[in-house]
């Protein structure tokens, strides 16, 4: 269990892990600082396995934290998930693994009777909690709001801590605003090759991910149109630029659209009725449940897959003779035509996924879920000032 004055980073030989390894200075020091805090410790996780977090795995690991993982359904990089596998890491599950299959590698990682957990989704947490096996947990993380939104919607209470990465301020500026825009456009780009520029764009929610969306169409020339049910939020949008309306005034009108409400069945029937011949449907949420799928079953008359490996394009051509495309499914279109944030948001984020973790090692959090402690928010914001500053000088 080496201490933070003999921490060693591992040498990577897989060339994704060791490039993205090479560009998080921030987790890399604060896994050195606080690591010594979960050495020994048993963390199950799910992640989105790709070599960001595949780095996040390897610095835990090299604390001495045993590690079961297994990765979000059409998201997992298999080589990746290889390389963690040769380094002692137990991996579960393959990128082709269905919804069953996934249910079934959650209740794997759970057998090895976890200490803490580290979730993306609260897959991990609603099982523990509906299984009632709680009893060895200390606490867990959780990255997503939509994970969030399903673990305090519960009728039953999370017994143990809780925290949410996604509501901490810093990650929510950070990687949300900043870099799940650019990756989200950057995947729909990388999946479509069609130009963003003078395109009529409608983004579904104007939370940070979907905020970053806009921004980033905006900034590519695209002509954006928000549909928000928040009034602040819809606010926020009409004032820095973006026409505001409802998907029945929006939705007729659009080329492209991006779910990001992280809500089931957003996209409903009337809402598919309304799409014009032509439009392209992306998720950006976790889960690809924004559209309701059997109401697109029930339009459509036949279609065509273009593309394979969760990279597909499918063209419903619908009963009235239009012709809608879903990419990839609507699973999160940054990471399935994408490689996911860029290297120095997610750098931040898993930053504050290792500190939280550590922070509930020690027992010291009320139960339930909650926002990252206000004290290390600052601690990491300071740090990345401090990180930021030099780079700039040098």
């Amino acid at each position: 269990m080496p201490s933070s004055a003999d921490f060693v980073v591992p040498s990577i030989a897989h060339d994704g892990i060791a490039w993205a390894m090479r560009h998080m200075p921030l987790l890399t020091a604060t896994v050195r600082r606080h690591g010594s805090t979960l050495a020994g410790h048993r963390i199950a996780m799910c992640l989105h396995i790709e070599p960001k977090t595949a780095a996040l795995v390897t610095l835990l690991s090299a604390t001495g934290a045993q590690i079961t993982l297994t990765g979000s359904p059409g998201t997992t990089q298999d080589d990746t998930a290889d390389a963690l596998r040769e380094l002692g890491v137990e991996v579960i599950g393959r990128r082709g693994d269905d919804e069953a299959q996934h249910a079934r590698n959650i209740a794997r990682v759970l057998e090895g009777d976890p200490e803490l957990v580290l979730d993306n989704g609260a897959d991990l947490i609603t099982k523990l909690v509906d299984d009632g096996g709680c009893s060895s947990v200390r606490g867990a993380t959780e990255e997503t709001t939509t994970g969030g939104l399903r673990l305090r919607e519960r009728a039953e209470p999370v017994g143990f801590p809780v925290v949410v990465i996604n509501d901490s301020p810093l990650k929510l500026l950070v990687e949300n605003d900043f870099g799940v825009g650019q990756s989200v456009v950057q995947g729909f780009m990388n999946a479509t090759n069609l130009m963003v520029p003078a395109a009529r764009a409608t983004v579904v929610g104007y939370g940070p991910c979907g905020r970053g969306v806009a921004v980033t169409l905006a900034r590519l020339g695209a002509r954006v149109s928000v549909a928000e049910i928040d009034p602040y939020r819809a606010l926020e949008a009409l004032m820095s630029g973006h026409r505001v309306g409802g998907l029945k005034e929006l939705l007729p009108d659009s080329e492209f659209v991006f779910l990001a409400t992280g809500r089931p069945g957003i996209l409903d029937g009337d809402s598919l009725d309304l799409l014009p011949d032509g439009a392209v449907v992306a998720g950006v949420g976790h889960f690809p449940w924004e559209m309701d799928q059997s109401a697109l079953a029930r339009r459509t008359a036949s279609l065509r897959k273009l593309g394979t490996d969760g990279n597909e394009r499918t063209i419903h051509r619908f009963r009235d003779g239009r012709e809608i495309t879903i990419l990839a499914g609507t699973r999160m279109i940054n990471l399935t035509a994408a490689s996911g944030n860029p290297i120095q948001a997610m750098d931040l984020g898993l930053t504050l996924q290792a500190r939280s973790l550590a922070a509930v090692a020690t027992n010291t959090l009320p139960t339930g879920p909650q926002p990252v402690p206000a004290a290390i928010d600052r601690e990491i914001a300071t740090d990345l000032v401090r990180l930021l500053s030099k780079s700039r000088q040098n």
